[in-house]
């Protein structure tokens, strides 16, 4: 187990990101900063170590793997692209953990129950099929787990309050980032820009 935050970054650091990212598919690798963050603040609350952890659009896996190292019982990634998960399994045999499974399938097809999901999905700011893609990954988290942890663009959080209110649960914590997006596509036209997000720690009513 890491006694520090910056432990679990070093170890998240070289965690291979996406090979050939789809832009219609919003990959962008979450920085070892930021998930070291987000991790190790749900593990304070109680929300990992020993625990079954979902990763919804995993990606490479950053989030499941640390997730994993944090001590959860088991992590288990979902995304829909096959190259990713290829890249996310090898990454976690590397690490030599026995906690974690990867499922490529649509994460609306993904049905387990987990006690918390912790997920970065794509905002669906992009021109695609999949607008408002994080609200749906919202809702099919709040499905199967009864602790969310989701990141969203900040600018839509008056949206999100709204949106959670309507199903009657609450926003325990909110943090927030500036999310680097390096240039990875064409239509990029600087090496980086940040962009708002925050972290919504999210539970049921019970």
């Amino acid at each position: 187990m890491f006694k520090k935050k910056r432990q679990l970054e070093m170890a998240l650091q070289d965690i291979v990101p996406h090979e050939n990212p789809r832009v219609e598919l919003e990959q962008y690798s979450t920085p070892s900063i930021i998930a070291a963050d987000i991790l190790w603040n749900a593990m304070a609350v109680g929300d990992i170590e020993g625990l079954k952890l979902a990763d919804l659009g995993c990606g490479t896996g950053i989030l499941t793997i640390g997730s994993a190292l944090l001590g959860a019982e088991e992590a288990i990634g979902v995304d829909t692209d096959p190259e990713a998960i290829s890249i996310a399994e090898s990454e976690s045999r590397r690490k030599n953990l026995d906690n974690t499974r990867f499922i490529v399938t649509d994460v609306m097809d993904f049905n387990e129950k987990a006690d918390t999901v912790i997920q970065n999905p794509p905002f669906g700011a992009q021109k695609s099929n999949r607008k408002a893609a994080d609200v749906i990954f919202l809702d099919k988290a709040l499905e199967i787990a009864p602790v969310v942890y989701s990141f969203h663009m900040k600018k839509t959080m008056d949206f999100l309050v709204k949106f959670l209110d309507e199903r009657n649960v609450n926003i325990s914590h909110k943090f927030e980032y500036r999310f680097p997006i390096p240039r990875i596509y064409d239509f990029h036209t600087k090496e980086s820009v940040e962009v708002e997000v925050v972290v919504l720690r999210i539970e049921k009513n019970i």
